[in-house]
């Protein structure tokens, strides 16, 4: 009886069984040089206890973790699921505390405003004293043009000028002795009136002795004619008295004429000194002088153009945006800014201002929706986006290059002024 209970209890094998053999793992190189190869028998001597309340469960899990651990392309696999799994939870939550807030457009460009060198004068080019794309200052002279005929009419006009002042002077000094004969005409008729109220005593003398008998006739003629001849002397001193007085305004007004064609003269000369002035082209900013259009000899009309001064060290940025992305859009938020021409670099920006329409309504034939088939197309309004001045002059930034910019609209920009953010 004792012999049938251990054997129910346990049973000892001296081979392996096929199904343990086949449940142990097997190194794969070795199962790749010898697949065929038996199983290794168990030394003499050494038993195995296989009991049978072993879960098979385990045993299969334990088969696959064996496989799996042997698998290098599992492992692979595995680690591509937990790298993706990692990556979209830190895209998730960078969007959902970043990314939403974040507004973004690759229709942006680096704009200047670029000054126009046109001449003022015409001429031929006698002088280029600064190369192309070299700097200039506000001020700096650029294109020199012929000058001679512009300095002999400003010597022709400071001729005319002093001819006309030494005429105002004449003119002056003849107003200066009208004055004196004015005086001398109003003595003239002074010395006529007492002359004629001696010749009327004298002929009131005259005539009562006359009537009494006591003068003769001839005398009595006599004072009468002096009397009369008196009052002639006073209207003729009277006469040359008015004379004397309208030819002095007459001088006067020659003077007030010729004073007149003086400012005239020197309107002339004032422009004859500014043309002389345009022979000299000079820069009016800071900035390259590019985009030369002349050569030396050249010659150039009023108002053609000669080049380009574009003041690189205040670029600015015009981005266009999308109707439906402006709603959030407010000057004084934060810009962040990548150049195409300059790869691993952020540059830091300000929205300065929206502009007060699409830029469709700017153009030279704005488009007419009211006729014909209609189309609906997102528009675009450009939106200004100021640089720090410290980048501004590395001159990294030049007009036109194209630049993606990405405007963060989370929290309120008040207080942010963009021209003391620069």
């Amino acid at each position: 009886m004792a012999a049938p209970a251990r054997d129910q209890t346990a049973r000892v094998v001296r081979p392996e069984s096929d199904e343990l053999a086949e449940l142990r793992p097997v190194a794969p190189s070795a199962e790749k040089e010898s697949p065929r190869q038996p199983a290794e028998k168990a030394p003499a001597g050494r038993k195995t206890v296989d009991l049978p309340g072993v879960d098979k469960a385990k045993a299969a899990a334990a088969a696959a973790g064996a496989k799996l651990k042997g698998n290098p392309r599992g492992k692979v696999i595995v680690g591509v699921g937990a790298v993706a799994a990692l990556a979209l939870i830190y895209f998730g939550l960078h969007y959902l505390f970043v990314g939403r807030y974040i507004v973004t457009t690759d229709d942006a460009y680096v704009r200047a405003n670029n000054s126009l060198l046109g001449a003022k004068v015409p001429g031929n080019i006698a002088k280029i004293l600064v190369g192309d794309n070299k700097r200039v200052g506000a001020g700096n002279i650029i294109l020199q043009i012929d000058d001679g005929d512009y300095k002999l009419a400003l010597d022709s006009a400071q001729a005319k000028v002093a001819t006309q002042e030494a005429t105002i002077a004449r003119i002056g000094r003849q107003a200066v002795a009208q004055e004196s004969a004015v005086e001398q005409a109003k003595s003239q008729i002074a010395s006529a009136q007492a002359a004629t109220k001696r010749t009327e005593l004298d002929f009131a003398r005259q005539q009562e002795l006359s009537s009494k008998g006591f003068a003769s006739k001839a005398t009595y003629d006599q004072s009468l004619a002096g009397r009369d001849q008196a009052v002639a002397s006073v209207q003729g001193a009277q006469a040359a008295y008015d004379a004397a007085v309208a030819q002095l305004d007459v001088v006067k007004a020659q003077k007030a004429e010729a004073e007149g064609a003086l400012q005239e003269l020197r309107a002339a000369l004032a422009k004859a000194v500014r043309d002389l002035s345009f022979t000299t082209v000079r820069a009016p900013v800071d900035g390259i002088f590019s985009n030369r259009l002349v050569n030396v000899g050249d010659y150039v009309q009023a108002g053609q153009r000669l080049g380009n001064v574009v003041p690189i060290d205040e670029v600015f940025i015009d981005a266009n945006f999308k109707e439906t992305q402006v709603a959030r859009l407010k000057p004084g938020q934060r810009v962040s800014i990548t150049v195409d021409a300059i790869s691993g670099r952020t540059i830091a920006g300000i929205v300065d201002s929206l502009a007060p329409a699409a830029g469709s309504v700017f153009t030279l034939l704005p488009p007419d929706n009211a006729t014909g088939n209609f189309t609906k197309i997102v528009q675009r309004l450009p939106v200004r986006i100021r640089v720090p001045m410290s980048v501004a002059r590395e001159n990294l930034l030049r007009a036109g290059m194209s630049v993606v910019v990405s405007v963060n609209t989370k929290g309120d920009p008040e207080g942010v002024d963009p021209v003391e953010a620069r």
